[in-house]
């Protein structure tokens, strides 16, 4: 079962002001961690399985990840252009 994609307040709009070719890039990778979690996320400082990073050329984002309620929590993310 997938996990459903929820962005913190300020984050979605990080993501909707980044060129296109970023923000098609910021969109796959999401796609990616709602299938897997774990595998397509690294670590953000203790392996918990809880707090992960999200990692392309131009972006750096924390996601929690819900295991019970299957959700991913996007409340941060950075552009790095």
């Amino acid at each position: 079962m997938a996990y459903r994609l929820k962005y913190g307040i300020g984050t979605e709009a990080v993501h909707d002001a980044m060129p296109p070719a970023e923000s098609e890039q910021l969109a796959l990778a999401p796609a990616a961690a709602c299938e897997d979690p774990i595998g397509a996320t690294e670590v953000y400082g203790e392996d918990d399985g809880v707090v992960r990073m999200l990692v392309t050329e131009h972006v750096i984002a924390v996601l929690l990840v819900g295991q019970a309620t299957k959700t991913l929590i996007v409340p941060k993310q950075s552009y790095t252009g």
